[in-house]
């Protein structure tokens, strides 16, 4: 029995007018063309009869990992990045892609060479971002959750406005009567860091205020980096804690130091843990929408993969929030 022959790339190439490079991108969803040139070169395919010799398809898949610090941490734990990442997921799978979850130990810099993704999404990227190098060299399109440490023209990212955000924090506990407000931020080189703290020092510089700040640390359960600034006649009597673990710390510290919270010592935490809602007494919290941010991120990076001419260009700027609870409201006189 006689085989027909199918058409071939280059009959389909010919008929839609593109080259064959083009219609091999179309047809096995890769590559950056544009949306309507894909579908049109598989309506062109179909209606020649071209069947792909494929056993299965390919799966469109997306990348996401933190690469805040280069050794292995378990991301997914903290609650930001556990909202985010489903959120993320589903988002991916509405458009038709997987979504890989990547570790967060950047030590194996080759793996970022050879990553088989269509598009990458990278959370927190700090300077010199060996993982963001080795994909932008690649042309691989990345979108990036909070401003990457190099920003280059043509860059694309999502995020919130930290500085909009801290100011708010910090005229919150004014407001509720705090005097001496420090800020507990991290040491890493990621934009959240460097941004929350500048807001910070140029509120206390507005008011002549002396900036304290107290470094983070995951592993000061206790919060005993605290002690000397909640201790003596100028202590701090407010606290805005910038990362997830910084509100349980401080309510360690004021328990150890015989502070009542808030009525010696007001405490702001920005975290999405909704157990913050159930400690006594229930903290304050900036939540900074990572669901929102996810899906706006990933709706960016599937527009950049598929060429979408309709894709706004970053940076998307995500709302942050405040739900104010009994850790920072003000105190009645005493009378």
């Amino acid at each position: 029995m006689c085989r027909v022959p199918g058409p071939t790339l280059t009959d389909i190439a010919r008929a839609a007018e593109v080259s064959t490079a083009t219609v091999s991108h179309a047809l096995n969803g890769t590559g950056r063309i544009a949306g309507p040139t894909r579908r049109r070169v598989r309506e062109v395919a179909a209606g020649l009869g071209y069947v792909t010799r494929r056993t299965a398809p390919r799966t469109r898949t997306l990348g996401v990992a933190v690469t805040t610090y280069p050794r292995a941490w378990d991301y997914a734990e903290v609650a930001y990045f556990s909202r985010a990442l489903t959120a993320a997921t589903s988002a991916a799978h509405a458009r038709g892609y997987a979504l890989t979850t990547l570790p967060a130990d950047r030590a194996a810099d080759d793996t970022w060479h050879s990553l088989a993704v269509d598009g990458m999404l990278i959370m927190d990227s700090p300077r010199g971002d060996p993982m963001a190098h080795a994909l932008r060299a690649r042309g691989i399109p990345l979108v990036f959750d909070g401003v990457p440490g190099d920003p280059r023209p043509g860059d694309h990212w999502v995020d919130n406005d930290h500085e909009a955000a801290t100011r708010e924090v910090l005229d919150h506990l004014a407001a509720s009567g705090a005097r001496r407000i420090a800020l507990q931020s991290g040491d890493g080189d990621e934009h959240y860091a460097r941004a929350v703290t500048a807001a910070y020092t140029g509120w206390c510089a507005r008011r002549g205020a002396d900036p304290l700040v107290v470094p983070f640390d995951v592993t000061d359960g206790q919060g005993r980096a605290f002690d000397a600034l909640l201790r003596g006649p100028h202590r701090a009597d407010a606290v805005y804690a910038a990362y997830d673990p910084g509100g349980r710390q401080l309510l360690a510290a004021a328990a150890r130091l015989g502070l009542r919270v808030p009525g010696e010592l007001r405490v702001v935490c920005a975290s999405e843990d909704p157990g913050y809602a159930a400690t006594l007494p229930p903290v304050t919290t900036v939540t900074l929408d990572p669901e929102r941010t996810a899906r706006a991120a990933v709706g960016l990076l599937v527009g950049l993969i598929e060429g979408d001419g309709g894709t706004a260009l970053g940076p998307v700027v995500v709302p942050a929030g405040l739900l104010v609870r009994d850790s920072s409201r003000a105190q009645p006189a005493a009378g």
